[in-house]
């Protein structure tokens, strides 16, 4: 009989320890067992990267569109547009949909009720219609109350699916579900901030004969943690409420953050650059002439991260250019945070590294 691992999903074996799911045939003996690629995640830090196949995603997300049941769509209110898995309507059917938006521990003071019109417009712009949303932070187990009275009127006796982009924050949500819930002998979900930590679906059995679902996160190429190293994730992934920069730019001026990305305001009039990024990222200002120079010859040093595992891979960035013509809007580096903009008249022109997504959206603050 096959033996799953309790903490990532995946299937264990005690064959071969390069392979996912290895683990001593001693350990099997127990009545929850991980493998050790979690066990290393949650006493060392030390994640071994496992490609994955989104074919299986596919397969899972058609599962999900086959069965009567809830899907809790998670997103990242930090990276919103980075962790939106678009088309996710068409695969779940007619099932009913809760849009679950997490980390709002890392927004300073902010108007949650403009907030909330914002996302729900984003949503549907999205081609989402969700039944509810519901504004949480897993890791401070804020909203997970409101999160469990919506799962469980609007599921209607069927299973939960919690489905999202990796990273977003599911098994660390479903433990803090599992714990305020007071299911002490559930088993307790692997968690990291690295992407890609559950491999495959995890079940969890419910009281009513029915069972809660966390599936592996859905990668979307265009987030900036899979251009970096695990040694640069602590720095571009904030683990304490943002603190927004400012910078009054005059044209010509441009901002460096780390050496992953630049912004070039090449026209309009002076204005309030405000940057909501990592408290750790470094930016830097200087005139637009000096930033080829800066950065040819700085990345990697005072230009960082990219650290130097990063660096063994890091080409040419990519540049995009955008003419603005709303009042307010946010330039956003996917992954790494965004800037607001006033926006009317202003020519800028963004660089991230290739592949990676660069957007300009309706200002959310």
């Amino acid at each position: 009989m096959a033996v799953f691992c309790t903490g990532c999903g995946v299937k264990l074996q005690s064959e071969n320890p390069g392979q996912p799911g290895y683990v001593p045939v001693s350990a099997l003996e127990r009545e929850q067992v991980i493998c050790q690629r979690c066990f290393r995640i949650k006493h060392y830090n030390d994640l071994t990267p496992v490609p994955m196949d989104n074919d299986e995603f596919i397969h899972i997300l058609h599962r999900i569109g086959e069965a009567r049941a809830l899907v809790v769509k998670i997103v990242d209110l930090f990276d919103f547009n980075g962790s939106w898995l678009p088309g996710l309507m068409r695969f779940v059917n007619f099932n009913p949909v809760v849009l679950v938006v997490n980390k709002t521990d890392l927004f300073p003071r902010v108007n949650w009720v403009r907030i909330e019109q914002w996302v729900r417009r984003q949503a549907k712009e999205g081609g989402l219609k969700p039944v509810d949303v519901v504004f949480c932070s897993a890791e401070k187990g804020t909203g997970i109350q409101a999160l469990m009275k919506s799962i469980e009127q609007h599921r209607q006796g069927g299973d939960v699916y919690v489905v999202g982009a990796t990273n977003v924050g599911k098994s660390t949500l479903i433990n803090q579900i599992l714990k305020q819930a007071g299911a002490e002998k559930a088993p307790v979900l692997t968690t990291s901030r690295f992407p890609g930590t559950t491999l495959d679906m995890i079940k969890i059995p419910l009281d009513d004969g029915q069972a809660l679902y966390d599936t592996p996160g859905v990668i979307n190429d265009h987030q900036m943690a899979h251009y970096v190293a695990s040694e640069d994730l602590k720095v571009i992934l904030p683990n304490k409420p943002l603190k927004p920069k400012v910078y009054q730019l005059n044209p010509r001026q441009t901002l460096f953050f780390g050496g992953l990305a630049r912004l070039d305001f090449a026209s309009g009039e002076r204005q309030s650059f405000v940057c909501y990024m990592s408290n750790e990222l470094p930016v830097h200002r200087t005139k637009l002439e000096k930033a080829d120079e800066l950065y040819s010859k700085h990345l990697g040093g005072m230009l960082s991260p990219p650290g130097n595992e990063s660096l063994k891979e890091w080409g040419p960035l990519d540049q995009h250019t955008f003419s603005l013509k709303d009042e307010l809007c946010d330039i956003v580096f996917s992954g790494l945070g965004w800037v607001a903009v006033k926006g009317t008249g202003a020519r800028l022109t963004a660089y991230a590294p290739k592949g990676a997504g660069v957007y300009v959206r309706p200002s959310m603050i």
